[in-house]
């Protein structure tokens, strides 16, 4: 992605070269994808390119095709093609730099030509440092199009490429001289207020109560402690993605837990690892494995006769690799190839230190530990049918092993003492001794209690049954079919117990009174976010077809509703009564917001809608559809009946973001080849050819993620899919954008600079898929997509006071930072034209080769500086340096001026 401003009005000169286009002046590089594109190309074909691109979408832009005088404003400060001939090319340093240089200038083909030659991007900041107070008076004009052109249009504006599409964005009037536009840091971040959802679908034993009284489990990147009594959530924020396993330590407060292997922006990869930390302080005790497991930790356990000094670990690897770590000392202890099979559990046993066990499909291995070697005896079921899984493990009080497998079958393990052949391993066999038919289906959970009783949990009877001593049955309980299967299952308080299940529930219950809910989410592809107009609720709708109304103040489930098909987006009607509800078919659904009754149902197409959007006073609805048109309805009864107006015909690609005006008369649309197209809705949902008089529109809301005013959000080298959702604040303060590295990220508005800096926030696992604020700004609401998460961040605003070189957080107790560690500003580039910058190098010569040095340092530092200050750096435990990831809060990963020792010990949320 690269962007350009139209050239300055001056003197008008006639050049003689094949193509002239506008002079214009850089202010963003070009993405590494289309930049280099461009660069192979000869310059007439790549003016070819993007004449065809543009179609009528950018006919402003294009140049003149034949060698005639140009008919296009030029820079004051031009020169002829023969001086710029003659100007000393030292720029051409090294033989990478045409692939390393992110940066693109149109003017004309000698130039052109030779900027493609030039060297990096700083090194072209540091020749405009240069000349910046020479040139202070360039500014962006306007600039007259060819009469040639089929819709002849006037105005200054931007223009930015997409994977080698032009986008045009026109200026609005208001902005007096571009070159004056600043882009900084909000003083409003966001801290991580609650976390809506389990991960039960795929996980086992990730349930457990702790004597905090908070029950701790995991979704997407985030280990919540919920305390279900006082209804509060505190959050451990160290990993880097998703979070797939947890085991307590036996002092029941240090926790380990396992990721898997992920991918940050750049392509590097997050090496899968535990962490082990502290569950009242939040603190991070020791990260290990780093380099060692592969795509991920399938399950781990704390050893327990020896007070929990050793962690084992099941890698996801072909080989599930065993390795024993003395954890505290980060040394691995051991390490052996356990199978090629699935291994499904590993435990220590709880009194024979140097026996750890590990089963799986088709297995189960006993496995003596001594020093630095593991010897392997499998377990043999002789007589008994060997199951297809054995699913989990558990330990009676005298030392024996008990097995649930997927037939339902729980078999008791007792070691033997019988001497070993010499050589052929350790003392002791284990032997099957006894076998009980438990469940119908699988037995999936086994759970040791207090007093020393047995819970299982059954998958496909949904069953829990308590056991008593002697292995007999004593109590069951069956957990509701709309639950799904059980997963977990944790001694709770008193009487009570845990469960987790197969469709994200988290249930407490006991024999007597049932369960009931303390956790719930989606279960499939989360899309579809709408926040209330006027009340604390938020509305999700997502692939597995539920629509979930939930209150953002008591964080709990108003009410759900199962739809025929998949929901994808929605949006309330500024009454609040009711609620419209886009599907994967092209139908779409119209509830009561609060009886969740269904109002209405409509068809547009046959394929999926991307987009319901509301105008400001209720009386229109524009719906937007992967079938590339908008269908625009009359709404009347207050959002209860709909009649078709019309059909926004035009885009060349599917619908992805729409906005309103304030007066119904206009609308903004985004679609999935870049393009912007406004529309006018009173002429008959014409599309406006004249885009420039739609500049100075102040739409409604702002969700397109093209535009003028948000343009800077797109990071460098974005190929255009990156961005998934946009949103403005309703104080026109802020933009918050979901994008597809698992980051939530907070801009200024407007945000009308390239490479704006931002706050940036991790908690998701899976590219985020929508954000919206709540009705009075006080939270934003983002959704995760394959990790099914919906998490709550509050805004909260910090107010520098000079005097007392503190900065105050409003609306957060945290405690004042030092002014010296708040966030700065990215400095913008300068900005200069190439014209102006060859005609300097041309009168300075090779004198300027030091000062190109030094500033060319300066200027690498700045942006490291600055790139670490507005974005963060999201935690890479793959970094050589990165000896032990710090367990930082989302909002402290966006404040690089704290010292790794405050990292390291800072509490989290």
């Amino acid at each position: 992605m690269s962007c350009i401003t139209n050239g300055s009005a001056g003197s008008r000169k006639t050049s003689h070269s094949a193509s002239v286009s506008v002079a214009r002046k850089e202010t963003l590089s070009s993405a590494a994808k289309s930049g280099t594109e461009k660069k192979e190309k000869p310059p007439g074909q790549r003016e070819k390119k993007e004449e065809t691109h543009s179609n009528d979408q950018n006919p402003q832009i294009r140049a003149s095709p034949s060698p005639q005088p140009s008919l296009q404003t030029l820079q004051t400060h031009r020169q002829t093609p023969e001086s710029k001939s003659s100007a000393p090319a030292k720029s051409i340093k090294r033989t990478s730099a045409a692939e390393k240089s992110h940066s693109m200038w149109d003017n004309s083909d000698d130039s052109r030509n030779k900027l493609l030659r030039a060297a990096s991007t700083s090194k072209l900041i540091s020749k405009m440092a240069k000349n910046a107070d020479k040139h202070k008076d360039v500014i962006v004009n306007q600039a007259k199009m060819s009469t040639r052109e089929k819709n002849s249009q006037e105005g200054e504006y931007i223009k930015m490429f997409m994977r080698g599409r032009p986008i045009t964005m026109f200026i609005p009037s208001e902005v007096e001289n571009y070159d004056d536009v600043r882009t900084e840091l909000p003083p409003e971040k966001l801290k991580l207020e609650w976390v809506y959802g389990y991960r039960g679908r795929d996980c086992r034993a990730n349930v457990y109560l702790l004597p905090t009284g908070e029950i701790v489990y995991f979704i997407a990147s985030v280990v919540v402690l919920f305390n279900y009594e006082e209804r509060t959530q505190r959050h451990y924020l160290g990993h880097t993605d998703c979070v797939k396993c947890l085991a307590v330590h036996p002092d029941k407060i240090r926790i380990a837990t396992g990721q898997l292997a992920g991918v940050d922006k750049d392509g590097r990869p997050l090496q899968p690892h535990v962490r082990v930390w502290d569950s009242v302080s939040l603190m991070t005790l020791q990260v290990i494995g780093l380099g060692t497991f592969e795509r991920g930790v399938g399950c781990l356990d704390f050893s327990k006769a020896d007070t929990g000094s050793h962690l084992c670990v099941i890698d996801d690897s072909n080989e599930h690799m065993l390795t024993v770590w003395d954890w505290q000392r980060k040394s691995k202890v051991a390490e052996i190839k356990t199978t090629n099979e699935v291994v499904l559990a590993v435990e220590f046993h709880p009194t024979d230190a140097n026996t750890i066990i590990t089963c799986g499909k088709s297995h189960i291995f006993f496995w003596t530990w001594s020093g630095n070697s593991l010897a392997r005896k499998q377990g043999i079921f002789g007589k008994y049918e060997k199951p297809k899984f054995v699913q989990c493990l558990a330990f009676l009080g005298n030392g024996d092993v008990l097995t649930g497998d997927s037939g339902g079958i729980i078999l008791i393990w007792s070691k033997t003492t019988v001497e070993s052949t010499p050589g052929k391993g350790p003392k002791g066999v284990y032997q099957i001794s006894r076998q009980i038919k438990a469940h119908d289906g699988s037995v999936f959970t086994l759970c040791q209690m207090r007093n020393g009783m047995l819970l299982t949990g059954g998958g496909k009877d949904r069953k829990i049954i308590l056991w008593d001593h002697d292995l007999n049955p004593e109590r069951e309980i069956e957990v509701p079919d709309q639950y799904g299967t059980i997963r977990a299952v944790a001694e709770g308080k008193a009487d009570q117990f845990l469960v987790g299940t197969s469709r994200n529930f988290i249930l407490r219950g006991t024999f007597n009174d049932g369960f009931q809910v303390e956790v719930q989410g989606h279960t499939d592809e989360l899309w579809g976010l709408a926040t209330h107009p006027f009340k604390d609720l938020l509305l999700t709708c997502a692939q597995d077809r539920q629509v979930c109304m939930w209150n953002s103040v008591d964080h709990t489930l108003e009410w759900t509703r199962l739809l025929d098909e998949p929901g994808h987006c929605a949006d309330f009607h500024p009454s609040g009564t009711v609620v419209a509800i886009g599907t994967h078919s092209g139908r779409w659904f119209v509830l009561d917001a609060e009886t969740r009754d269904l109002v209405s149902i409509h068809t547009d197409g046959n394929e999926q809608l991307s987009v319901m959007r509301y105008s400001v006073d209720g009386t229109l609805l524009a719906v937007g559809s992967h079938d590339n048109f908008i269908y625009l309805y009359i709404v009347t009864e207050n959002g209860r009946k709909y009649s078709r107006y019309g059909k926004c015909t035009g885009h060349s690609s599917y619908i992805t973001h729409l906005d309103w005006s304030p007066d119904n008369k206009y609308i903004m649309s985004n679609s999935g080849d870049y393009e912007i197209l406004y529309w006018d809705i009173p002429s008959g949902c014409k599309l406006i050819r004249n885009r420039s008089d739609c500049k100075d529109i102040d739409w409604t809301t702002y969700t397109c993620v093209l535009g003028f005013q948000v343009f800077g959000v797109w990071p460098e080298g974005s190929d255009g899919t990156d961005i998934n959702a946009l949103v403005r604040a309703h104080n026109r303060k802020v933009i918050a954008v979901a994008d597809d590295f698992c980051k939530v990220h907070l801009f200024q508005y407007p945000c009308s600079k390239p490479k704006a800096p931002s706050h940036k926030y991790s908690a998701h696992s899976s590219h985020v898929t929508n954000v919206s604020f709540t009705y009075n700004d006080g939270h934003l609401i983002s959704t995760g997509g394959k990790d099914m998460s919906i998490i709550q961040w509050r805004l909260v605003e910090k107010i520098t006071l000079p005097q007392n070189d503190i900065i105050v957080e409003i609306g957060t107790t945290k405690a004042p930072i030092p002014a010296s560690e708040s966030l700065v500003e990215s400095p913008a580039p300068l900005l200069q034209s190439f014209d102006e910058m060859a005609q300097s190098e041309s009168v300075t010569g090779s004198s300027l080769t030091c000062l190109e040095s030094n500033l060319e340092q300066t200027v690498e530092a700045i942006e490291e500086q600055s790139e670490e200050q507005s974005e963060g750096s999201s935690l890479d435990p793959g970094e050589p340096s990165y000896e032990e990831p710090s367990n930082e809060t989302s909002e402290e990963q966006s404040e690089s001026t704290v010292t790794e020792d405050q990292q390291d010990n800072s509490p989290v949320s």
